[in-house]
């Protein structure tokens, strides 16, 4: 008895522990509930709609680009793109097998699909080909009942109408590589596209806009069940240009074949009506997506299409820079203009002779017969009184050896080199027949043919620090946006000194001894004043001197010498000057001096700074915002 009494005292003490355990976990289980289900239902019901509702970000329509006249430069195009859902297609092998039966896939294409479909859920849209025709489009859209899971989505690509003939000023846009990643998550999108170069890239805080949203309720897997609500966003900026389209395909066809560059300023506004860098190269290519080809033939081209010469080419001035050595000369009260010096045709410093590009020489020589004959004895001479530092500093007042900042990517400020320079950067004192080479505008010193253009406003300018600039307008909603407008200082010329200036350069082209005589404009009211160039790109020695082997034609073309004029029109009251660099062209007179002259003739014909400007662009219809 006392046995089965103490079992049942064991099993009733077990009973009541066990009870009481599961009493304790209901208890447990019962607060959780109260507290998940009562005392944090709200915040569980905030985070299950967050699960449940997504926001999705809407990239906004980028601004567009104008030139002066409201002609569009880059604009906004709808992309069809021809996307394939894996889930719909079934069998995603045999779709893309229809499809290119239809439309063209390249390999590489279809490799790409395949690969996403196995990363990606089921249900979500890929892209097979992109800026497809509306011919192809039609295919597709007629045979669409017998391709499930095939579709045609509607997006946005930029398009550049006038291609090669603007690309160094407007640029191109493409995808976001990881080192421009930033806190915007617009770049994050997968397909969104940001400034590369030129002006896309300079403006593109502002030509990006603002991104909208749209908030869609999602299922468990992600999959979009419906639209909630949509927040526009606000679009890209417009922006006028001060290019004069027109011009810069003109400036751009007279090249022709040639190497180089050409800008053309207004003197007194300093806008940039034409800036034109050849060979070009067609911006279209990279929105569409430029082939491995593609891209080695451009960065191979001996002609360095994308590079834009008009900014980063760093050439010496040549003659072009007698001007400045002129004007340092008589600030400095060295010389008079009509100081003469004789031209033998060379000028001995030591044991080293300084060859005039004469081999007679030009006999008696002063400031105005100089410039209209270009004799370097004469500059060899002045160059020699002066100093080098005074050169330099009266070429850095004229905008040389800094950056012009204006409204394009990648400018070089180019050199003028002065004692410290050299001490500093090579080591070793400067010596008196490297002043010599800079007073005709060799040697170390470099400019590029913005500064070359600027010079010559300031000269044609009567002496005011005019600055250029390519951005005319700011346009928002329809409406430009106010603008500081900016005003010149005067740079402390003598009036004298530049009239003097200027008549040499007048007789380099209306004189018949001038270098330019040939490529003078005949029509009186059009007429032009300039000044000639020739920049040897490997020295001639002594030997090859007494042999005769200096003819530029017989060397290799990348041994010519540079070709280069500056000029300005018309002569009484001077509205447009230009700078024109031909790589390897040989004679300043005879190669850039025709080519500045016709460019000079077109824009005073067109006018375009008298003519008024468009203020608000020719509206073109953006494309809709798209997801």
């Amino acid at each position: 008895m006392r046995g089965e009494t103490g079992r049942a005292n064991l099993f009733t003490r077990r009973a009541f522990i066990v009870g009481g355990a599961q009493a304790l976990l209901t208890a447990g289980l019962a607060g959780r509930l109260y507290q998940l289900q009562v005392v944090e239902s709200e915040r569980y019901a905030v985070l299950a709609d967050e699960n449940r509702i997504n926001m999705q970000l809407l990239p906004p329509a980028r601004g567009r680009i104008f030139d002066r006249f409201g002609q569009v430069l880059a604009e906004n195009r709808l992309n069809y793109r021809l996307v394939v859902v894996p889930e719909a297609a079934l069998d995603l092998d045999a779709a893309l097998d229809e499809i290119a039966a239809l439309v063209p896939i390249e390999e590489h294409d279809r490799e790409r699909v395949l690969r996403e479909a196995r990363r990606k859920q089921k249900f979500v849209p890929i892209t097979v080909r992109e800026h497809l025709t509306w011919e192809e489009v039609s295919q597709i859209e007629v045979n669409a009942p017998d391709l499930p899971g095939v579709m045609i989505d509607v997006g946005s690509r930029r398009l550049y109408a006038f291609g090669p003939d603007a690309v160094h000023i407007v640029g191109y846009v493409g995808a976001v590589n990881e080192s421009e990643l930033t806190d915007d998550p617009l770049l994050a999108l997968p397909d969104f596209r940001i400034g590369k170069n030129g002006a896309e890239k300079v403006l593109e805080s502002s030509l990006r806009g603002e991104a909208g949203a749209r908030q869609v309720e999602v299922n468990a897997y992600g999959r979009v069940i419906r639209e909630l609500g949509r927040r526009p966003g606000r679009p890209g900026d417009d922006h006028m240009l001060t290019i004069d389209l027109g011009l810069q395909q003109y400036v751009a066809a007279r090249f022709g074949d040639e190497s180089g560059s050409a800008v053309v300023i207004d003197v007194h506004s300093g806008e940039i009506l034409a800036l034109a860098s050849m060979p070009s190269y067609d911006p279209n290519l990279f929105t569409a997506g430029i082939s491995e080809k593609q891209w080695r033939e451009l960065i191979g081209h001996p002609r360095f299409p994308l590079s834009n010469k008009s900014i980063t080419g760093q050439y010496s001035p040549g003659s072009t820079f007698k001007m400045i050595v002129a004007l340092a000369a008589l600030e400095s009260g060295e010389v008079s203009p009509s100081h003469s010096f004789h031209c033998p045709g060379f000028l001995e410093l030591g044991n080293r002779r300084f060859r005039c590009w004469r081999p007679h020489g030009h006999g008696d020589v002063d400031m105005v017969k100089g410039l209209t004959q270009s004799c370097d004895v004469y500059f060899y001479e002045l160059a020699k009184r002066v100093g080098i530092d005074r050169i330099a500093a009266m070429a850095q007042r004229f905008g040389f050896g800094e950056r012009l900042d204006i409204e394009l990517p990648g400018e070089k400020p180019g050199l003028v080199p002065t004692r410290d320079w050299k001490l500093a950067n090579i080591g070793e004192p400067w010596q008196g027949g490297e002043t010599l080479i800079v007073g005709i505008g060799q040697g170390y010193l470099l400019s590029t043919p913005l500064q070359l253009a600027v010079m010559v406003a300031r000269i044609a300018n009567g002496g005011i620090a005019v600055q250029p600039s390519l951005l005319a307008e700011v346009i928002r909603d329809g409406q430009p946006l106010a603008r500081d407008r900016a005003s010149f200082p005067p740079m402390g010329l003598s009036p004298r000194h530049l009239d003097i200036v200027r008549e040499g350069m007048l007789k380099v082209v209306n004189d018949p001894k001038g270098t330019a005589y040939r490529a003078r404009i005949e029509e009186q009211p059009l007429a032009m004043a300039g000044k000639t160039g020739s920049v040897q790109v490997r020295r001639i020695t002594e030997r090859e001197h007494r042999a005769g082997v200096v003819k530029n034609e017989d060397r290799p073309w990348k041994e010519r010498d540079h070709a280069l004029f500056v000029a300005y029109a018309p002569l009484e009251r001077p509205r447009y000057g230009v700078a024109v660099v031909v790589e390897h062209g040989g004679s300043g007179g005879s190669v850039a001096a025709p080519i500045a002259r016709d460019i000079l003739r077109e824009v005073q014909r067109r006018d375009p700074s008298a003519r008024a400007r468009s203020t608000v662009p020719v509206p073109v219809p953006r494309p809709q915002e798209t997801t």
